[in-house]
């Protein structure tokens, strides 16, 4: 995560970074607002979840791309790069995996199940159709595992830490306030849900963290988020 063009003020990087961080949370809420206030083609279900997995990948990418021109920076410099991806692949397959097991094996049965409000809330975005499944899987693992990833682990941490003239505190508190607001853009409002976000959530980033690159986090995301759809779906649609 280190680039060797001359590097913009702290200043400067400050407000790039805050405007591009609000500006996002915005582009991630506005395709569910329209969708779900609208109910155009029946809301927030079947292939509108493949719109919104788009909108999102195209809309986050390039406010993404925008902001790092301004910062002269590259995709790189955020941890996209493929220098080993077999390795990060299954480290990512390996513990998002794991985590989906654990879920929906012993978690998610023995704390409500069918009653669970995040499983009542997965249950109302599948029409029961081919189309509308796969539509889903492509929203957890575009609009999540990769949009998700790129913005609030790669983005975030690596940028919010250039700002700060000690490196270590800059990256253990970009790391913390990543892990916060993205564990909040969850709206979790038990300790069950501040559970199954946080653990997670820390999985995600110190596999970033610790690999400093994007590729095992992104797997380990979408991958359980792949899981956790078919999973729900063979375990709980009626």
């Amino acid at each position: 995560m280190t680039n060797k063009q001359q590097n913009p003020s702290k200043t400067k990087t400050l407000i790039v970074f805050i405007l591009t961080i609000l500006i996002g949370y915005a582009l991630f809420i506005i395709p569910d607002v329209f969708f779900g206030v609208t109910k155009i083609n029946g809301g927030k279900i079947g292939i509108n979840l493949f719109f919104i997995a788009l909108f999102q990948f195209f809309a986050i990418t390039l406010l993404l791309h925008i902001s790092l021109k301004i910062l002269k920076k590259d995709w790189k410099y955020i941890g996209l790069q493929f220098t080993s991806f077999k390795k990060d692949a299954l480290l990512g397959i390996l513990f998002g995996g794991l985590w989906a097991l654990l879920q929906f094996a012993f978690i998610i049965p023995n704390t409500g199940g069918l009653t669970r409000a995040d499983i009542n809330g997965m249950l109302m975005m599948y029409d029961g159709s081919i189309i509308g499944t796969i539509s889903f899987i492509i929203l957890g693992v575009v609009g999540g595992g990769i949009t998700e990833e790129l913005f609030n682990r790669g983005y975030f941490i690596t940028v919010l830490k250039d700002t700060f003239k000690n490196y270590q505190i800059g990256l253990w508190f970009s790391v913390i306030l990543s892990i916060i607001t993205f564990s909040l853009g969850h709206i979790p409002t038990n300790g069950l849900e501040w559970f199954d976000i946080l653990i997670p959530t820390i999985m995600y980033t110190l596999l970033f963290i610790f690999t400093k690159r994007l590729t095992a986090s992104i797997v380990a995301h979408g991958f359980y988020n792949m899981c956790a759809i078919l999973l729900t779906y063979y375990m709980y649609y009626p």
